[in-house]
């Protein structure tokens, strides 16, 4: 691997895991011995925090058993002896019950550093249906000292303790139990506003019909509100079965997402690992403002040492394609959601002008294709006839038969009249006039064709008072990949928040859901057009010369970067390993790094024409409105991220 040398550190990743290990109720020795079984494994795995259940040194269901002092003293000496394994640089998050002040407590143990650096009891204790912890345990809210003595040593002991890894301070550990996330203010949430970015949950969740994936999306959603990881460590099918069952189902979320999830109702110990981003969660909270208004609470941080996970690979999903969903399902709900956000835009806009007519230059292309698809659907919503959608086909000195044929069919399909005007002799006349040699295939040579097509738009919605609908999408925003006053301009952008991978899911969605017949059998033709502006002359077969993703880059790689740079303020050394990581069998090294250079250059320089878009709706995380998500000084120098990719090639030994 390019970055085996680097650790996960490097990249402020830290590796955890939730642990359900096989275990017997009230056989201390025997559950003891199963974790030792489970620390050597995940340590050789390159896990540095291990969070286990509630409990789990005793199991949950011992019920008045809780009240053996023999019970209670052997968990104890079980925890000292579990603290050792933690002298490496591991930190393990263990249950047990204590006694303090002639109470007792359903706790969390924090071991580091060989020692157990305190401990957190439990706060919210259910008193209702199956549960009875307040006929055994009293809520951290009596706790009567902040400190336990154990064995000569003075223990931090109370629910305000927070965990501070010293190398990557940013880590901070918070620790609730089991019923504190299912209250109405669980602890985690004053703990998040404190600092802690990894929240974890020790618990002994029995299962019930339909409670699984209630968990999920309270364990989802929490780390979502507190913009957190949160790990979910839940007792397993050992704990007694007199009236319920457990199922030992792990889960770990970031930010809303989930990360990883054990299997359940094993008997043997199970586990799930992930490695969750610091650096993400600190750079969502310094853009979330009503996160920072929170009302801060105080309370005692402790310092502890973890060890470093080298490079292997990487335990967290890593889509290429980061705004498309993966599962078919969830693409086809996130199409119809996009297409019914672009087809309201529209329809708004109308609405509020008046306007029976709008004005959609189709050029056969992916872009102008869902434009017209849009159109046409606002349209139908409103009632209006869809002969007021104008459909305008430019030919020009780059068009092919395959485009303007799909132009005709898709019009001719969707009941619309086409209105044929060739820019040839127009463009060709400007050249004239400006003294600039029509053999000369230049950016004037393209850019006066973007621009006498645009022209005639504004010209033909000035007539018909319709409106210019703009075309362009996300992508092309990014990389300014446009002609200032040409297509950069219109009077509604329909597609300015669509990246360029999404176009594709969203056309052929189209044709699979909204259209049928030889509507979608053009679709379905445009979609595998390569992608290209036809600005140059067609090859000696009238096929496409001038393919975009050969002039700019793979849009592939392009959508990458922009979710990655923009949307999680990733620098370029983390955004270069992690798409080595997304894109290890399809692109090289050197050639990701060419590519990402190119969008950096492209994406600081061509800020001036994001700065008056059109109006256009929103529909993603990611939006490049000046108006809105992003604000950017138009000559904002690139000299730091460009400096660091040159680090890169020069440590990669790529060259200058």
């Amino acid at each position: 691997m390019v970055f085996s040398d680097r650790t996960l550190r490097d990249f402020s990743l830290l590796r955890l895991a939730v642990v359900a290990p096989e275990h017997q109720v009230a056989d201390v020795d025997f559950n003891l011995e199963r974790m030792r079984e489970c620390v050597a494994a995940l340590a050789d795995d390159g896990c540095r925090l291990l969070v286990f259940p509630e409990l789990c040194l005793t199991a949950y269901t011992c019920g008045d058993l809780f009240f053996q002092p023999l019970l209670l003293t052997r968990a104890q000496e079980a925890l000292f002896e579990l603290a050792k394994l933690t002298s490496d640089g591991l930190c393990l998050v263990v249950g047990l019950p204590v006694a303090q002040g002639g109470r007792l407590f359903n706790c969390a143990a924090v071991l580091a550093g060989g020692t157990i650096q305190g401990i957190v009891p439990k706060t919210y204790l259910p008193n209702s249906a199956e549960f009875y912890d307040e006929r055994w345990f009293s809520s951290a809210r009596e706790v009567t000292s902040d400190t336990l003595s154990w064995r000569g040593q003075t223990i931090p002991f109370g629910s305000d303790l927070l965990f501070r890894c010293r190398q990557m301070p940013d880590c901070l550990l918070g620790v609730e139990i089991c019923e504190d996330a299912w209250v109405a203010e669980p602890p985690s949430g004053r703990q998040a506003l404190r600092g802690a970015t990894v929240l974890v949950n020790l618990s002994a969740s029995p299962e019930t019909l339909g409670k699984e994936s209630y968990r999920r999306d309270l364990v989802r959603m929490q780390s979502a509100r507190c913009l957190a990881a949160y790990a979910y460590a839940s007792a397993g099918a050992g704990e007694s079965s007199t009236d319920l069952v457990f199922s030992g189902h792990g889960l770990i979320a970031e930010n809303g997402i989930m990360l990883a999830e054990s299997e359940r109702f094993c008997f043997d110990s199970r586990w799930a690992i992930a490695d969750v981003d610091i650096e993400r969660l600190v750079n969502e909270r310094q853009r979330n403002n009503t996160f920072a208004d929170g009302q801060m609470t105080v309370g005692r941080i402790i310092d502890i040492d973890l060890a470093d996970t080298p490079v292997d690979t990487l335990r967290r999903p890593i889509s290429e394609r980061p705004f498309v969903p993966s599962d078919a399902g969830d693409r086809n709900r996130r199409c119809q959601e996009i297409f019914a956000l672009q087809t309201t835009g529209l329809a708004r806009r109308l609405r509020h002008t008046g306007s029976k007519t709008v004005v959609i230059g189709l050029s056969g292309g992916l872009d102008s294709t869902l434009a017209l698809l849009v159109a046409v659907k606002a349209f139908d919503r409103l009632g209006l006839d869809r002969s007021g959608v104008r459909a305008v086909t430019m030919p020009g000195f780059g068009t092919t038969r395959r485009t303007r044929g799909n132009a005709e069919a898709l019009a001719d399909g969707l009941g619309l009249t086409l209105q044929t005007i060739s820019i040839d002799a127009a463009v060709s006349g400007h050249f004239q006039d400006i003294g600039h040699p029509p053999d000369r295939h230049d950016l004037v040579y393209e850019n006066a064709q973007a621009r006498e097509r645009t022209q005639i738009l504004m010209d033909i919605a000035n007539q018909t008072g319709g409106l210019v609908i703009g075309t362009g999408d996300l992508s092309e925003l990014a990389l300014g990949w446009c002609t200032y006053n040409a297509d950069h301009m219109s009077m509604y952008g329909v597609n300015c928040g669509v990246p360029k991978t999404l176009v594709r899911y969203l056309v052929e969605w189209c044709a699979e859901e909204e259209f049928t017949g030889a509507v979608a059998t053009t679709l379905h033709d445009i979609c595998a057009t390569p992608v290209s502006p036809e600005l140059l002359p067609p090859d000696a077969a009238g096929d496409i010369c001038q393919k975009t993703e050969e002039q700019v880059g793979p849009y592939l790689l392009h959508d990458f970067f922009l979710y990655h740079v923009v949307r999680l303020q990733h620098d370029p050394d983390k955004v270069l390993f992690l798409a080595l990581i997304a894109f290890e069998d399809r692109f090289e090294v050197g050639e990701i790094l060419h590519w990402l250079e190119n969008f950096y250059k492209r994406f600081f320089s061509q800020q001036f024409k994001r700065s008056c878009l059109p109006d256009g709706p929103k529909v993603g995380s990611v939006a490049l409105s000046p108006r809105g998500d992003w604000r950017m000084p138009s000559d904002a120098s690139s000299a730091l991220w460009l400096g660091q990719i040159a680090a890169l090639r020069q440590t990669l030994g790529l060259g200058g």
